[in-house]
C-alpha cells in the first residue's frame, strides 16, 4: 500500500493544514470531507467544508455527473479532500484526476492534522 500511495502522491501537490485553510478562506479551494459519519460525529467537522462521504464522492464532484453538487461547477475546481490521516484522501484524489478534476488534491495528515494545528472545528 505504501507503493501506491507513494506513486499517486508524486503526481500533484499535497496542502499542509494551514494551506488548506488559507486556500479555503480565500476562496481558491473546495474542502471535501469525505469521512465516515461516526469519525465526524466524534471529531466534528471544517467548517465551510462540503461533507460528500467516499463512496458518492466522484458521483457527486463530476462536473458533467447528473448527481453532481452544485459546487463542482467545472474540471478547474480547486477540490482539497479530506480524510481522518490523510490516506484514504490520497486515493480519491487520484480517482478525481481521472475524472478530469487535474487540481485536486489532499489535505497532508487529513483532519487529525487540521485540529492539531487548532485550525477551526465545530460539532456536527
Amino acid at each position: 500500500m505504501d507503493e501506491l500511495l507513494e506513486r499517486v502522491r508524486d503526481g500533484y501537490e499535497r496542502l499542509g493544514p494551514r494551506e488548506a485553510h488559507e486556500a479555503a478562506r480565500d476562496g481558491d479551494a473546495l474542502l471535501v470531507d469525505i469521512r465516515y459519519a461516526a469519525l465526524r460525529e466524534r471529531d466534528g467537522l471544517i467548517p465551510g467544508a462540503l461533507v460528500v462521504e467516499r463512496n458518492e464522492l466522484e458521483w457527486r464532484l463530476d462536473p458533467r455527473g447528473s448527481h453532481r453538487v452544485t459546487e463542482a461547477t467545472d474540471h478547474d475546481l480547486r477540490i482539497v479532500v479530506v480524510c481522518d490521516e490523510g490516506y484514504a484522501s490520497s486515493l480519491a484524489v487520484d480517482s478525481l484526476h481521472r475524472l478530469g478534476l487535474h487540481r485536486a488534491t489532499d489535505l497532508v495528515g487529513g483532519f487529525q492534522a487540521w485540529r492539531n494545528d487548532g485550525l477551526p472545528v465545530v460539532p456536527a
